[in-house]
């Protein structure tokens, strides 16, 4: 088991789980999890001779939970990620490793300290660069103003969003990672017009796949029933705040190690479409991609759902570095 430390990060402080010793490497993760969702990692990153660092991103877990919207703004969580690495590692750059919302956490903390970043993974999502215009106004084009359902969209709302996934927490999580993962069968995340509700039409699977065991599922419903939603969601609150910090950078690329690690049956991987060569995507941004790996039959929770697959790719990369 791992040793779990809270770290004062600067503004806030967040609980980590840290296993091993040497180079120190971060793992984020994404929404709807916590720092348990790398737990078939930390073991292996430890016994490859490095730090395995991961940790609850605010809002989640043991980490500190600010309520205003704009605390969960990407300019925070990034300083929160290099916070954390400092206080761990002061005399070196750290290596960086996220999943899902973890991988823009993790790519635009290399973005904007790369004197403070060694190299950088992405699991399920790729680093396409700085935005030219919000993503409110993207999935408003492509979603709202055609009546269809987006969760994004969803999320916007204060309170009702959160009221939804906290009346039933095992509910809501077992549909939520159902519905994206590569087990579910196509329909599973349900077409459905713009005014309805995130749970309409989800399937509640029995059996849940075995990639997630109930043990393990009751580890995630424990953890959100004591933190509640509003910080996890508040996430999907800061696009346009996003935006307008972040185009400062807009002429920077990634000059460090990269590696891409994503699903072909994961919409957060494909985005609004399949990527006909995700490596050739990544590198219009990043100069040193070491890889862009697609597993097939994989959805969304990549290292969860193919532990051993993604291990077999990271912890090379690792040794490489």
């Amino acid at each position: 088991m791992p040793e779990f430390r809270t770290i004062d990060a600067g503004e806030v402080r967040i609980r980590c789980a840290i296993e091993g010793q040497g180079p120190l490497v971060v793992l984020v993760h994404g929404f709807p999890e916590s720092w348990f969702s790398w737990r078939h990692q930390m073991g292996p990153i430890a016994e490859a001779g490095f730090t395995a660092c991961a940790i609850d991103v605010r809002g989640y877990g043991g980490s500190d939970k600010p309520h205003a919207v704009e605390a969960y703004a990407m300019e925070h969580l990034t300083a929160d990620v290099a916070g954390v690495a400092k206080a761990l590692q002061p005399d070196a750059p750290a290596i960086l490793v996220g999943h899902d919302w973890g991988a823009p956490i993790v790519w635009n903390t290399a973005l904007t300290r790369p004197e403070a970043i060694s190299a950088a993974a992405g699991l399920s999502v790729p680093y396409t660069g700085v935005p030219a215009r919000p993503f409110t106004e993207v999935f408003d084009a492509l979603f709202t103003q055609k009546n269809r359902f987006f969760y994004q969209a969803w999320f916007q709302k204060v309170g009702p969003p959160e009221a939804e996934a906290e009346a039933d927490v095992r509910g809501f999580l077992r549909k939520f990672y159902y519905g994206i993962c590569g087990d579910a069968p196509d329909g599973a995340w349900p077409q459905k017009a713009a005014d309805a509700t995130l749970l309409e039409g989800m399937i509640d699977p029995d059996p849940f796949p075995a990639w997630l065991t109930e043990n393990e599922l009751d580890y995630y419903v424990s953890e959100f029933r004591e933190s509640g939603f509003r910080g996890p969601i508040n996430r999907y609150r800061n696009h346009e705040r996003d935006f307008e910090w972040l185009q400062a950078f807009k002429d920077r690329r990634l000059e460090m190690p990269t590696l891409l690690i994503g699903g072909d049956r994961d919409p957060a991987f494909n985005g609004f479409g399949r990527i006909a060569d995700p490596a050739a995507l990544m590198r219009e941004h990043a100069t040193d991609l070491r890889g862009a790996h697609v597993l097939a039959g994989c959805g969304h929770w990549t290292q969860q759902e193919r532990p051993e697959e993604v291990n077999a790719i990271l912890i090379p990369w690792l040794k490489s570095l």
